[in-house]
Formats: C-alpha cells, structure tokens, sequence
C-alpha cells in the first residue's frame, strides 16, 4: 500500500480523487492502491526546555546559556492533534512506500519530516513538488516523484532554522526578562522578530527627535508652466531674494529643448512580498490578511503556490502560457490583443536561473468562481499583471526644457506617452510608483510646444518650504525594508540582489508582524505602524547588535539559503550560532548599567539616532552625549 501525507485535509481530497482513492475513513482516504491521509498545522515541534532538563523548567540566569546536547521533537499536545498523528503512525507501520505531498517549501518540508521522523517510518519516501492545485499539475507532479532525498538540504534549512529560533529565542527572551523585566512582564526576543521591531523603533526615534529646517525654493510660471531653478534649494530667505530680485526685471528665455525616447516595462510579477505591498497600498490589507486570501486562491486552484520570492517564470511554463491566458474569460477583450499573435518570451518573464522550487504567482486558468470581494481583488491584482507582462512596452518621450533669465537658469521636465502598450490593461494610464510618491509628478505631466529663443513676461515666486522627517513604516515599507535588511531601494534589479540577506522568509514576514502586535510592541495609527512605549524601551534596552540589527540577521539568513543550496554545512551554521549565543549571554549577565525602571531606558546605551554617541540621563530626559555634534535624541520622562 502507497501512503500519501499531505498538508491538510482539502489537498488530501484533491489528490485522492485524482489517484481514485474513494473510501472515507477515520482520518484518511483509502482506494487503488492509496491510502491518503493529512496534517493540520505543526503536528511535531521541539521539545520544551525542561523535557531537555527538569533544572530548565525555572527561569534562572545561572541555567542560562541552555542548548541541550542533541535537539528533540515532540507530538504537540493536543487531543486531535494526537489523534491524527495516532493514524498516520498505524499506516506508516505497514507501508510499501510514503508519498510526502506536503506543502512545498521550506517549512512544509520540515513538518512533514518530523511527522514522518516521529511516526517511525522504515520504507522508501518519496515527494511530489507542485506549483498550483489543478488536476493538471497534480498528475504531472505524480509523475515526477523524486526520492526524498533530492531535498535532504531543504530539510537541513529548515531544521537549522527552526533550531535557530530555538535557541535565540528561548535564550534571549529568559535572559533579558530576568535581567531586565523586574518582573513587570516578559520581554519577548526573536531572531527575526526583534529587528524587524528595531527597524520601526529607529524610524520613529528618528521621526520624534527630526529638527524641522526651513529652505526657500525659487520658481517661475512662463506659458502656465512652472520652471523650478536650477540653483536647487537656499538656504537663507535672504539669498533666495537676491535671486528673486534678479529675475523679477528680465524675460524669461527658452534656451534649450531635449527631447528623448524611451520604453517603460511591465511591472513584474507577483512574488509574496510585492503582492503584499501592492494589497496594502491599494487596499490597506495587512501582510497577513493577503497571505490568507492568496492562500485561499491556492487552495481553489485559480492560482499558483504563493510562498516565493521569485517574480520569474521557468523556461517550462512558456508552452502554458496560452492556455492559461483562454482561461481567463472575465478579462478576454485584454488577452485577445496577446492570443492574437505569437506570445513574447523575454528575460524580463522567463528566467531560469532566477527560478529554484517555484516560480512567480500567476493565475492557473481554472475560471474563478464563489470568490469573496477580497478576493476578487487580489486575484485582480494578480490576473492584471500577468497579462501585462506579454503585452508590448510603453513608449514614452521625456522632455527637457531649459530657460534663463539674466543667466540665471530654470527648468522643467515632462513626459507624454506615446504608446500605452501594457498600460491598456490596468484602468488608467498612470501607474502609481511602488511608495506612492507624489515627487514624480512633475516628470509626469505633457508640456506644451515651446521653441529655443522664444522669450517672454514670466512671474517668479520665492516659497518657504520646510524639510520633512522619514515617513512612518506602513506594512507596505515595512516588508520591503525586511526584504532588503533595511536598506532603502527603488530598483529591481538591487532589491533582486539584496533578496539574499532579506530577514525572515517571504512566507514568514506576515507572521512576525502580526507577532509585534499580539506582544503589544506596536500599534497602527490608519495604514503606520508605530512603536508602543514596550517596544520603544525594549529596543533600548537590547544592547547586543546581533538581536536586533537587521543587516547581520540578513547575513544569518543568507547564510541558511547557503545551506539549502548545500553551499554551506548546517552543523557550521549551528555551531556557529551556539557560539554567539554564549556571547549574548556572558555579555548580557556582565552589564552593569543603570536603568531607569519607568521606561526601560539604560544609560550607556548605543544612540539609536546617531549610532556614535551613548544615551545620558538628565533631570527629566534621556538624551545623546553628540548633542553637542548636532544628535537631536532625546526622550523625556515623569
């Protein structure tokens, strides 16, 4: 008899049909040859600390570092959990072979390994690997079973990871509540977690402690259009009115006109990450809540798997393309303009060297039906943009004009568009920029004729302007700077590279935001994200780079995607990672400092707004020895 784990019990039903197992029974189904049974969430996990040791159970710096001398997993507690386990260990026990059909990815992978490890199997495993739900690619996965071990280093990945977590975790969160919590409550610590919440915390220090300074701005209106000088900003009301009183007496003159041409790509497609950026800048959807509904459209086979972070498609799904494309009735008036003739294969869609387990989320062609209003819009989304990318390039023309009054020089820019090309398929042809910046404004508008030499009355303004602080994180920012480990980046093609050294998985991204509001570390004032007064004081506390910076975690994860590729060997990684645990922990248990219970602010700090000077301790306020150099940290208390 051939056992079929898979991940739930609808996938279960699904790939049942298709092997024509019919007979229901308690906790799987049985027919030709198949008994197909399921999971449901974490069957197995780690062991507790103090199933390791009972001295582990009390919370004490001197049990501190714990890291047991071989890890151990565990059947989670749970009656229906343990009932379901209980059924899957009885089919495994006269199997011929098993068929892991679990969720494809990382942590699929992991839980079905434990379950399998813990259920005692002796026979041949094998596992199906498929990209979308559809009887389709269900047949063709089974007949592409690969031995289990072609995917022995997504286990290690996995598994390292999952130990990694482990021992920060558990670690970090006794260590710094004991050493620092006063018993007022957990202070909770996370390998991805804790940056992530010092990426938000930064940016509001930065915000609260943002000086305000003013500039002037000189423009002029020539033939209703507004040229900006070239000077840039002044930074004295009194230089930026030499220059007003300069150009007040002159005309103004045309002295230059560049024009150029030039084509404008598709916005690519869906990986988990911009899906979930575009869902919460369209539709203020959290990271969470679009995981869920694009998880649903998975799972109703209308789209592809959705944990990945490629926005590329295989070689292989280019013959597929036109089939999918006939399945999307509801958006025939666009796909009959690319069925209409042979469809484009450009490096932009297809890449197989930037594919490794899964490729870009696409529709499937299976007709959506009874689908909520939500997710209608996310599948909108998705159907949009896959249509757009095999339709031609916009064409665009940007043009320079330059002016000059008495050598003082001014300038605009403009763009026309002269081909819509994939435009047409979304509603209106402008496209919004990934942060929603209204900066480009100017760059869009349509200039009208002018001609070199041509001159004229013109009226200048000299306007008072104010420099801004950084915006608050929304979800939207907040995933992109988790994706690039903090680093502020427009282009593709560098956000492509720095994927790398991302914090957290694609997959796993929704779930430590949602973590940081469950633990009371920040809140959501409409679409930001703002740090509570605990998440504040939490960040100031920590000490250690390693806990909470997010470029060294970027390299912890770059290094486990290195195992996965068997670039680099878990048991290095894990040695590693014991390694500065201890660290932590001798540091952490060695500190001295003083503390302010009230807020949980140390002296001695690092600055969080600087980096080079320490946090003081005033009458009434925190603040930053650079104060002198220009820091503007500050935070006051009762």
């Amino acid at each position: 008899m051939i056992v079929c784990i898979a991940e739930k019990p609808s996938v279960a039903r699904d790939i049942a049909e298709i092997l024509g197992a019919k007979t229901r029974k308690d906790g799987y189904i049985e027919g030709n040859g198949y008994q197909v049974t399921w999971t449901f969430g974490h069957l197995c996990g780690l062991l507790e600390p103090h199933e390791y040791s009972p001295d582990w159970k009390a919370w004490a710096l001197s049990h501190l570092p714990m890291i047991p001398a071989r890890f151990g997993i565990k059947v989670m507690n749970d009656s229906g959990i343990q009932k379901q386990f209980k059924v899957i260990e009885s089919l495994m026990a006269t199997a011929d072979e098993v068929i892991n059909c679990g969720d494809a990815g990382q942590e699929g992978e992991l839980i079905q390994r434990w379950v399998l490890q813990k259920a005692l199997c002796k026979c041949p495993v094998k596992r199906l690997w498929i990209s979308s739900l559809t009887e389709d690619s269900i047949r063709e996965g089974f007949s592409k079973l690969k031995d289990q071990s072609h995917y022995q280093k997504l286990y290690e990945a996995g598994l390292s990871r999952a130990i990694g977590d482990w021992l920060l975790g558990m670690n970090a969160t006794r260590l710094y509540t004991l050493k620092y919590g006063k018993n007022r409550q957990v202070l909770s610590i996370g390998r991805v977690q804790t940056p992530t919440l010092a990426l938000i915390v930064n940016r509001q220090l930065e915000i609260e402690n943002f000086v305000p300074k003013a500039y002037w701005e000189l423009k002029t209106i020539y033939r209703d259009t507004t040229f900006s000088a070239s000077q840039g900003r002044f930074s004295s009301v009194e230089e930026g009115n030499n220059f007003l009183e300069t150009v007040k007496s002159s005309d103004f003159y045309v002295t230059d006109i560049s024009t150029k041409k030039g084509t404008e790509s598709a916005p690519r497609l869906f990986d988990l990450t911009s899906l979930q950026v575009e869902c919460n800048k369209k539709f203020g959807f959290s990271a969470d809540e679009t995981l869920k509904l694009i998880q649903t459209l998975y799972e109703k086979k209308i789209t592809t798997y959705p944990r990945v972070d490629t926005s590329y498609l295989s070689d292989d799904m280019y013959p597929k393309i036109p089939e999918i494309m006939k399945g999307l009735k509801d958006y025939e008036l666009l796909t009959r303009t690319v069925l209409a003739s042979k469809i484009p294969k450009t490096k932009k869609v297809f890449d197989n060297t930037k594919v490794t387990d899964h490729h870009a989320i696409i529709p499937t062609g299976v007709h959506p039906t009874a689908l909520s209003e939500n997710e209608k819009r996310v599948f909108d989304l998705v159907a949009r943009r896959f249509i757009a990318n095999f339709y031609p390039e916009c064409k665009i023309s940007t043009t320079t004009v330059l002016g000059e009054v008495d050598k003082i020089e001014f300038k605009v820019n403009g763009k026309q568009i002269l081909d819509a090309g994939w435009r047409v398929v979304f509603d209106k042809t402008k496209v919004e920029d990934n942060e929603g910046d209204n900066e480009k404004e100017d760059d869009e508008k349509t200039l009208p004729i002018f001609v070199i030499g041509e001159n004229g009355p013109h009226t200048p303004t000299l306007a008072e302007k104010w420099t801004s602080p950084p915006k608050p994180y929304t979800e939207a920012t907040l995933l992109r700077a988790m994706e690039t480990a903090g680093k502020l980046v427009d282009n593709d093609e560098l956000r492509d590279a720095l994927k790398e050294n991302g914090i957290g998985r694609p997959s796993t991204r929704a779930a430590i935001i949602e973590t940081l509001f469950k633990r009371d570390y920040i809140r959501k004032e409409r679409k930001n994200l703002i740090a509570t007064n605990t998440g504040v004081d939490l960040i100031l506390t920590i000490q250690e780079d390693l806990l909470k910076s997010a470029e060294l975690t970027g390299l912890w994860e770059k290094k486990l995607r290195q195992v996965e590729r068997g670039e680099y060997d878990a048991k290095d990684f894990l040695e590693e990672l014991k390694e500065m645990v201890r660290q932590i922990v001798f540091n952490v248990k060695s500190d001295n400092r003083q503390i302010h219970h009230a807020l949980q602010t140390i002296e001695g700090t690092k600055c969080p707004v600087c980096g080079k000077g320490s946090i003081l301790k005033g009458n009434k306020a925190f603040g930053c020895s650079e104060w002198k150099n220009g820091c503007t940290f500050r935070k006051a208390f009762d």
